[in-house]
């Protein structure tokens, strides 16, 4: 078993715009090429757990949903970045459409996603690392048992303190990378 980092995608891989279905509305975030290929080249598989409620209240299909997700690996693998698998759950719980309308393991904060990538992947959640620029990726990555949650970003700030399990917070990916080498690297050995 490896140990795994897992990113959340709108927020962090890219530029939160809003319900993103259309390459030429996706603004990569610099760093995050490399910060993949640096996973690689550990060996650590790199895992996208997104949530995609664009798909549950109607704004795009699945298939646009595949198209880009494709786009966005291919554009990585041709930087030497691999995404090991990316997992989405289009479901909401209160702007879903029809079926999608209601909660769903996986979607963050539970830890469905999460756990099934360990399942699939054989991974070690213990060993393994999230980022995310939302409090959810952070409880979604502690109820999956993943101690290094950290936190990108200041659009969505940490609520209240004190509630909901530690985890570092960072101004951007760059920080988050530096933390991870300097703080965390034993959890890659």
């Amino acid at each position: 078993m490896k140990p795994a980092v897992f990113l959340d995608r709108d927020g962090t891989i890219n530029v939160d715009t809003g319900y993103p279905d259309d390459p030429a509305d996706v603004v990569l975030r610099g760093g995050i090429a490399p910060a993949i290929e640096a996973a690689n080249r550990h060996g650590i598989p790199v895992v996208v757990v997104t949530n995609q409620s664009g798909i549950g209240r109607g704004y795009f299909d699945e298939r646009a949903y595949a198209d880009l997700t494709h786009w966005m690996c291919d554009r990585f693998a041709d930087e030497g970045a691999a995404i090991a698998r990316v997992y989405h759950c289009p479901y909401h719980p209160v702007d879903g459409i029809g079926e999608f309308r209601r909660d769903h393991p996986w979607r963050k904060p539970n830890p469905g996603m999460i756990l099934q990538a360990a399942s699939d992947l054989v991974l070690d959640l213990a060993r393994s690392v999230i980022v995310g620029d939302k409090v959810s990726d952070m409880e979604a990555g502690a109820a999956a048992g993943i101690p290094v949650r950290i936190l990108v970003g200041s659009g969505h700030l940490a609520r209240g303190g004190g509630s909901g399990p530690p985890f570092a917070q960072v101004a951007d990916l760059a920080q988050a990378l530096a933390l991870l080498r300097s703080r965390f690297a034993s959890a890659f050995a």
